[in-house]
C-alpha cells in the first residue's frame, strides 16, 4: 500500500516547524533552533530510509548508497531524481537540485551576505528572508543525514543555495 501526503500539506508543516522554533521556542537561538529543526529532519530521514530500504540488499559503498539517496530516495520525497551528482571521491559528495521543491515558493536573494551593520529597511527584510530560507534548509539536510546514517554512513550535511529554486546539499563523509 502506498501512502503519500500532500505535498502543500509537507510545505505548511515545514513552514510551521521552521516559524515555531526560530520565532516561538529559540526566538534568541538561531543556531539551537536549527539544530532541532535538523535533528527533526533526521528522525524523518531516518524512518523514511528503514522504510524504503527494508527488502533491499545492504549497500557494498558509499557511492552505491549516495546513488540510492540520488535516484531512489529522492523520487520518493519529491517524485524527481537529483538533477546532479558530482563527488570528490575523496568523502564529499554534491547532490544538486535545479528545482528543489520546498523552495520554489520562496523569495528573495539568499546569497545576499549577513551583516548586521546595515540600517536600509529594505536590506533587513532581505536579510530576514535570507535567514528564513537558510532555516528551511536545516530540515532536508537532516533528512539526508538520517537517511545515510540508517545506511552505515555517519556524515555531515551542508546546503548552499546561490539561485532559487537550485539547492546543492553537500554530504561530507565522516572516517
Amino acid at each position: 500500500m502506498v501512502r503519500e501526503v500532500s505535498e502543500s500539506c509537507m510545505d505548511s508543516l515545514l513552514t510551521e516547524i521552521v516559524s515555531s522554533y526560530c520565532n516561538r521556542f529559540y526566538a534568541n537561538k538561531p543556531e539551537l533552533a536549527a539544530r532541532r529543526i535538523e535533528a527533526i529532519g533526521y528522525q524523518v530521514g531516518h524512518q523514511l530510509s528503514e522504510r524504503y530500504t527494508m527488502e533491499r540488499p545492504r549497500f557494498s559503498d558509499h557511492l552505491e548508497a549516495i546513488k540510492f539517496i540520488c535516484k531512489d530516495f529522492w523520487s520518493e520525497l519529491f517524485k524527481k531524481q537529483i538533477d546532479n551528482l558530482k563527488t570528490n571521491h575523496r568523502g564529499t559528495f554534491v547532490l544538486q537540485d535545479n528545482k528543489f521543491r520546498w523552495l520554489s515558493r520562496m523569495s528573495g536573494d539568499p546569497s545576499m551576505e549577513i551583516s548586521g551593520a546595515s540600517q536600509d529597511p529594505s536590506a533587513m527584510s532581505e536579510n530576514k528572508a535570507a535567514q528564513a530560507t537558510g532555516m528551511h534548509l536545516y530540515f532536508p539536510c537532516g533528512i539526508i543525514r538520517g537517511a545515510l546514517s540508517t545506511l552505515g554512513i555517519p556524515c555531515a550535511v551542508s546546503a548552499d543555495i546561490s539561485n532559487l529554486p537550485a539547492c546543492s546539499f553537500v554530504v561530507r563523509i565522516k572516517v
